[in-house]
């Protein structure tokens, strides 16, 4: 990963342009949480970088990996090239971590139940990477706060409810509550200082069972306490005593998308508690919380609270409309939480205070200039991994990391990555693309996601079709590249009889020449969704639709047309993989006379696959040549194929269907890998959309996948062809 992207870095630019005077957070490095798995171990075993911190000199990461049981840690003297530096073991569940002078303090839980509850405070030597010491807390720890001053810790019991009982709702005893331990200069904590904060009595939900999940210390020695299910907040002085609490209230929202339909609407109403799950000082009188939600709630946005418990600030829907503008949304979560901000991070870059909110199901990074606590702005939405769910701040090195905790399995999908950022000047590289500035009738953002097949325009527009992620609300989108981000500016929905077309799953669009398009829909039978062509006018109107002919639905799989490209009178559509009459290998490309209606196709010849598969996943043409993509189903170190290739139309002679086919032959224009982590991500897997301008330019998009297990991520970039 490290050789790849420090020789893509000058390769060509991914960036959005801009000028040179901005400042911005720009992502440098990804490290796999799961390689710093010991030796010996399963490397499909889960790992999880949940609860993250950094040594005082800034060069060492600490992490809490709750499914593996460990604290991991990494070396980041070189943050581009982050290097694993092994695991602890905890002997329990570790759930949250600081750092002080040079020990690692985290909260370990060791419950054998839910009504048993137990844990403790290992106190860690980092040098030495062994447990010195623990505390006993008696109770289920959570989050774990530092002062300011270095003077103590404030750690959340939780005392989690049982989410099979009682109708999965608070109370469930024993009841949660608030730990203060004193530090000493060492940083080591004094468990004879151990003081309980009772919490019981203040909330009007379940007041008996308090559930304090996040904690921060301000500089006067105040600590901030949200219990998320109680749909409360607290604040307790430095001597253990309760100055305020107060209900974290409830928002109306308008304009949202509360249905999982497969559209993006955001024309719903919500009205729900906000349940806030993280917290973090702004300065000495406001903090910010993360408004997750829980058994009721979730505001999908954040708020700015003063401590005496008034709203100076509320996100609203801005958050979320932001996040749908640069395709992050995830529908799949639109009947429950959003795109549920959960994490929230707090730092000073250049003299601008920062907070940092977590998006845990849009998988993206909220960077707000909090120089006005009252009126926060947002400046950027940065790429994350899957599930942000802890941040440290490193200002005297100009860095930023997140944790991201969902790992997806070892075959090919997305692991836990830790994620490093660096401030400086330049430009943001993310988003590149972006549908800001295109909206509803009702004001909400135009969302999109999973743009799977591109083609250019000579306008200089590109029209791309996003798949069946979105199978109520098929769209064609126009994007202006010249724009840096590129822009959406247009959207056409594909209707049939005047109603949303059903039954899609667009993977491939040319543009008719008549002011129309050629569609593909690659089609899964199995889901009653059909392999064909379709004829789609400038209105989105289907005016035609084409299906296969009898002798290739004879020999039919689901994996079907991955791109579509316009010949004269013949459309050329790239299979995705084998049928069951291809040699081994060797996918067709498949070729449509619009005005004899015959039929044909060639072989292409595809790379053998290391693991996995490989296979096509777009087809235009430029010049003398039929450009292909070529890919694996592999993501990050695993992949190896990922590639534009260019095939003489010359040879691109279709035979008839049924019979030997005759055999292109293929040149590799470009090698996509050192592109895929030239912004310092992983290697996403699914390189779709391809585009040639007039120029020789060459557009190259990844699908998303409409952010179901996935980060959300899409690339969007250019390079020259030869």
């Amino acid at each position: 990963m490290t050789s790849r992207l420090l020789a893509a870095v000058s390769a060509l630019s991914l960036c959005a342009g801009g000028a040179l005077a901005e400042t911005a957070f720009n992502r440098i490095a990804s490290f796999p949480v799961a390689s710093n798995l010991p030796e010996g171990t399963d490397a499909g075993q889960e790992t999880s970088s949940e609860i993250i911190a950094a040594t005082e000199d800034g060069m060492t990461l600490v992490y809490t990996d709750s499914p593996f049981g460990v604290v991991g840690f990494v070396d980041i003297t070189d943050p581009a090239a982050p290097a694993p530096l092994g695991v602890i073991e905890m002997g329990g569940e570790p759930t949250s971590v600081v750092v002080a002078k040079g020990f690692a303090l985290a909260g370990v839980n060791t419950s054998d139940s839910f009504a048993n509850p137990s844990g403790q405070l290992a106190v860690i030597d980092i040098a030495g990477r062994s447990v010195v010491a623990t505390c006993d807390l008696g109770g289920q720890p959570d989050s774990i706060a530092l002062a300011p001053d270095g003077s103590f810790l404030s750690i959340a019991i939780e005392n989690e409810r049982d989410e099979e009982a009682g109708d999965g709702r608070v109370g469930q005893m024993p009841a949660g509550f608030l730990v203060m331990v004193d530090l000493g200069a060492d940083g080591q904590p004094d468990c004879g200082s151990l003081k309980t904060v009772d919490l019981t009595g203040l909330a009007e939900v379940a007041p008996e069972d308090p559930e304090p999940e996040f904690v921060d210390i301000n500089e006067a020695g105040e600590t901030v306490v949200t219990l998320q299910e109680n749909n409360h907040i607290v604040v307790v002085a430095r001597d253990g005593s309760v100055t305020t609490h107060f209900p974290a209230g409830s928002v109306d929202l308008e304009g949202v998308d509360t249905g999982e339909e497969g559209a993006l609407t955001f024309d719903g109403e919500i009205s729900v508690p906000r349940e806030p799950d993280s917290v973090k000082w702004i300065d000495a009188d406001h903090f910010a919380t993360a408004n997750e939600g829980d058994m009721d709630g979730g505001s999908r946005g954040w708020t700015v609270f003063a401590k005496d418990g008034t709203v100076v600030w509320d996100a609203g829907t801005s958050f979320e409309y932001a996040v749908a503008e640069i395709g992050h949304y995830p529908e799949g979560r639109s009947g429950n939480k959003g795109v549920e901000p959960e994490s929230v991070g707090t730092g000073t870059f250049g003299g601008t205070p920062m907070v940092f909110i977590g998006s845990e199901r849009g998988s993206v990074v909220g960077v707000y200039d909090a120089t006005d606590a009252a009126n926060p702005v947002l400046t950027q939405l940065l790429p994350s991994g899957v599930g942000p769910e802890g941040f440290v701040a490193i200002p005297s090195r100009d860095l930023f990391v997140s944790a991201n905790e969902t790992d997806l399995g070892e075959d090919g999908a997305a692991r836990s990555h830790v994620m490093i950022y660096a401030y400086g000047e330049g430009a943001p590289s993310y988003p590149m693309l972006t549908s800001a500035g295109l909206t509803q009738e009702n004001g909400a953002p135009v969302g999109w996601g999973a743009i799977s097949g591109m083609a250019a325009d000579a306008d200089g527009s590109i029209w791309a079709v996003s798949d069946s992620v979105y199978g109520m609300q098929p769209s064609i989108f126009r994007i202006d590249a010249s724009q840096s981000p590129a822009r959406i500016t247009e959207v056409i929905r594909i209707t049939r009889d005047g109603a949303p077309a059903q039954k899609l799953d667009l993977e491939g669009i040319a543009l008719d020449g008549e002011g129309g398009f050629w569609v593909a829909s690659e089609g899964r039978t199995d889901r009653l969704i059909p392999h064909a062509l379709y004829h789609v006018g400038a209105d989105g109107e289907i005016e035609e639709e084409i299906a296969l002919p009898k002798e290739l639905l004879a020999v039919e799989r689901r994996f079907g047309f991955e791109g579509i490209a316009k010949v004269g009178d013949t459309l050329w559509m790239a299979m995705q993989r084998e049928w069951d009459d291809d040699p081994e290998n060797h996918a067709k490309l498949v070729a449509y006379n619009i005005e004899s209606g015959e039929w044909g196709a060639v072989h292409y010849p595809k790379a053998a696959p290391a693991s996995g598969w490989v296979g096509l996943s777009e087809i235009t043409v430029h010049g003398d040549h039929a450009y292909v993509v070529e890919r694996d189903n592999l993501m990050g170190d695993l992949a190896v194929t990922k590639i534009v290739t260019r095939v003489p139309l010359a040879e691109m002679v279709p035979a008839p269907l049924g019979g030997p086919l005759p055999v292109v032959t293929k040149e590799t224009v470009r090698d996509l890998l050192p592109d895929l982590v030239s912004t310092g991500g992983y290697v996403l897997d699914k390189v779709e959309g391809l585009a040639i301008m007039e120029d020789g330019t060459v557009w190259v998009s990844t699908d998303n996948d409409g952010v179901d297990d996935h980060s959300g991520e899409t690339m969007f970039w250019s390079f020259k062809a030869d």
